[in-house]
């Protein structure tokens, strides 16, 4: 068990949760949030979360972007510890998780209502493949530097704005804003990870992001995540402002800067550790947005 715990890689759920609590968030304002739709929205993305996990570590074994030279921690497949066998049939679990858990979702929000039931399953199964397809496959767009487009489609406009649509049954443009924050959020997450491990994706033919431009532009490219996504927020905020703690957010300003300087000052073998801080302040982020907001 303790095995499976650490290829499910916990520490990264604070960060799918994000997506999902802003949405919350953003449809409390509206006095239409739902607890039980929140519950299924959550527990859909933590398998969604673990399926990608799950299948990453597969896929970087297979394709050899994991091997013993890496900085990270070691993958499960990688080590011998779950067998490539073993792994392909826990994420088939998780994609019959994601289904069960994804239907019981769209039915507790739309019921009988045909159109938006199977336009949301429909972003459901693309959440499946893009999970599956960024690593696993004989061309995985993580190989060729499409990561962080995903990121920023998955869990920041659809994370954001589809959960709080499932809450709202309705959209507002304005809202692409705080999506665009937890996606920036979330794409510097990987690019910590991608940064971390340019030269063994360089070896094994993944060419991220940081591959392309390397370790100086790939951190300038970090600030100008962090601040496009304290940007983005402030922007919805001085649109929308009601109340000074709208601004409670920026509290965790200092906690993006103390990333982004260690990612500008420490070497790739020390970054590790930099991925669950900024979990962890995307997360806490999210609440003192939403709460801000609210009050």
């Amino acid at each position: 068990m303790k095995i499976w715990l650490s290829a499910f890689r916990l520490r990264t759920l604070p960060l799918s949760l994000s997506c999902i609590g802003m949405g919350g968030f953003l449809a409390a304002a509206q006095d239409k949030f739902n607890g039980l739709i929140f519950f299924l929205c959550c527990a859909t993305t933590v398998f969604l979360q673990i399926l990608s996990n799950l299948s990453n570590d597969y896929g970087d074994t297979v394709n050899g972007a994991d091997h013993a030279d890496r900085k990270g921690p070691q993958r499960a497949v990688q080590s011998g510890a779950i067998s490539a066998s073993q792994m392909k049939i826990a994420i088939l679990i998780f994609v019959v998780l994601c289904l069960i858990s994804g239907i019981l979702l769209l039915y507790t929000s739309f019921g009988f209502e045909l159109k938006s039931f199977l336009f949301f399953l429909g972003l459901g199964f693309l959440s499946i493949i893009a999970a599956i397809a960024y690593t696993v496959g004989k061309k995985p767009y993580g190989y060729i530097g499409l990561g962080d487009l995903s990121v920023l489609i998955f869990f920041g406009l659809v994370g954001v704005m589809g959960s709080q649509y499932l809450f709202t049954k309705s959209f507002f443009v304005i809202q692409i804003l705080p999506a665009l924050s937890c996606g920036f959020f979330s794409i510097a997450v990987l690019n910590i990870n991608n940064i971390r491990d340019i030269e063994s994706d360089r070896s094994a033919g993944k060419f991220s992001i940081p591959v392309r431009i390397g370790k100086e532009r790939a951190t300038t490219y970090h600030w100008v995540l962090l601040f496009g996504g304290m940007a983005s927020a402030l922007i919805f905020v001085v649109i929308n402002f009601h109340s000074p703690w709208q601004l409670l957010f920026l509290l965790t300003a200092p906690l993006m800067f103390l990333n982004g300087r260690k990612v500008s000052a420490l070497p790739s073998e020390e970054l590790d550790p930099l991925l669950k801080q900024m979990a962890l302040s995307t997360l806490l982020f999210v609440l003192l947005f939403g709460i801000g907001n609210l009050l």
